[in-house]
């Protein structure tokens, strides 16, 4: 039987309230209210309210709220909302901007509630280590992912062209996106989208060389010439018509429904290996994975296996001790994890990864065998990025922008770049 009570009936007199008491109900407490915010596309959303209803089943009494936006939109509203003393309870955080939030007040500490309400000890121990800034644990991974090619293998085959491999190098990758283009199969078709404001790919470029986006101390790791050349060699690709034109570019908002690929403009996309999911769950073609090209053939790999993203608590929450009991469930329920699958990447729980495995389907497990299958390409995960890296990327973004249109050359976007960066940083 459930016991209902307004508050007309709370009021009515200390006989009904002495026979709550005897029944043991918590009809009395006042329901408790979590709000969640994070970015993504309509199938993330779509995984996330079914594990919020899965744990209202199980948590009486407790109200979820969520929200989501696309990548561009969701950092000035969560800054909003931040500055306004509004923050959602739980905020979905990324590896490049934990360290900002986290320093400037922003995130809980979360270490006090390890192990018993946090019960992550079945977690890879690096993957803690990413969520920590200054000793102190501030975000529990979602998932293990890596940066990613996204293929549309049908186009190839319907184009007779070989699709990337792990040893193919930037300059094969050109000739083929020339080639794809040249076919003509399918109307106003690109060999692949524009990846030169990507901050991975670029971050991945460097790596390769043996340098780095920032380094420990929160410095930029690059100069101007290892810039101009990764802008030189995109303005190249543009000149060959591998790559989208920059008008088709312009329309990519980071969000999967406007990338090149699934607007139908390209057969290669750039992405993180858990968005594979959601790129498929948009594009009626068969998709695959494939590394980022290397610089040479017998190049060190750039890649590394990072959090796909973390949940962090604001600790402007009222209601830390539920939020924190929400997260443990999202990542620790099997049932949570049959749902989840592997959009936001592969669990970091062991126990979570050895369900989600034995389920997964076709798609499910181009993303699972990618990550394990990395090989040589994977190497170490970098220092969390520093404060006002999230800025970085659009600075980088914007240069690329005006380098694809012919508003500047690469070599001055390449200085800028560095001193667009290096001012950022110095702010802190």
């Amino acid at each position: 039987m459930t016991l209902r009570v307004s508050r007309r009936n709370f009021v009515a007199g200390s006989a009904a309230l002495l026979s709550l008491s005897a029944l043991g109900t918590s009809a009395l407490a006042e329901e408790t209210r979590l709000r969640l915010l994070w970015w993504g596309s309509q199938p993330r959303a779509d995984r996330t309210n079914k594990v919020s209803e899965l744990y209202k089943t199980k948590n009486a009494g407790t109200s979820i709220t969520g929200e989501f936006l696309g990548w561009a939109d969701y950092w000035p509203r969560l800054a909003t909302q931040v500055a306004g003393r509004n923050a959602p309870d739980i905020i979905q955080m990324d590896y490049r901007y934990i360290v900002e939030y986290a320093r400037r007040g922003a995130l809980a500490p979360l270490e006090s509630y390890m192990p018993s309400k946090l019960q992550l000890d079945d977690f890879d121990p690096a993957q803690i280590e990413g969520g920590k800034v200054d000793g102190h644990f501030y975000g529990v991974s979602l998932g293990a992912n890596s940066a990613a090619t996204v293929l549309n293998s049908a186009a190839f085959k319907e184009a007779g062209i070989d699709m990337p491999t792990q040893k193919t190098t930037w300059e094969e990758f050109g000739k083929i996106g020339a080639e794809m283009t040249k076919a003509g199969k399918r109307k106003g078709y690109f060999g692949f989208a524009d990846g030169s404001g990507v901050e991975p790919a670029l971050e991945n470029f460097l790596r390769q060389r043996g340098k780095a986006l920032y380094t420990a101390d929160a410095k930029i790791a690059f100069g101007a010439d290892e810039a101009t050349e990764w802008f030189d060699m995109w303005a190249k690709f543009r000149e060959a018509g591998a790559c989208v034109t920059p008008d088709i570019q312009a329309l990519y908002k980071d969000t999967i429904d406007t990338s090149p690929l699934t607007l139908g403009k390209a057969a290669c996309d750039y992405a993180h290996s858990n968005q594979f999911v959601g790129y498929q769950a948009m594009v009626k073609d068969k998709l695959a994975l494939t590394n980022y090209m290397r610089i040479t053939p017998d190049s060190k790999g750039g890649h590394y296996r990072k959090p796909s993203m973390f949940f962090s608590v604001s600790a402007q929450s009222k209601v830390m001790d539920q939020a924190v009991d929400y997260i443990n469930f999202f990542v620790k329920n099997p049932d949570a994890a049959m749902i989840l699958d592997v959009e936001r990447g592969i669990p970091e729980s062991k126990a979570m990864r050895d369900v989600v495995a034995t389920k997964l389907d076709e798609t499910g497990k181009v993303p699972l065998d990618y990550v394990a299958g990395l090989g040589d390409l994977a190497g170490p995960l970098p220092p969390p990025p520093p404060t006002g890296a999230g800025e970085s990327t659009l600075i980088l973004r914007n240069i690329a922008e005006q380098i694809a249109f012919g508003q500047i050359s690469p070599a001055d976007g390449g200085k800028q770049l560095v001193d667009g960066i290096t001012q950022i940083l110095a702010r802190g």
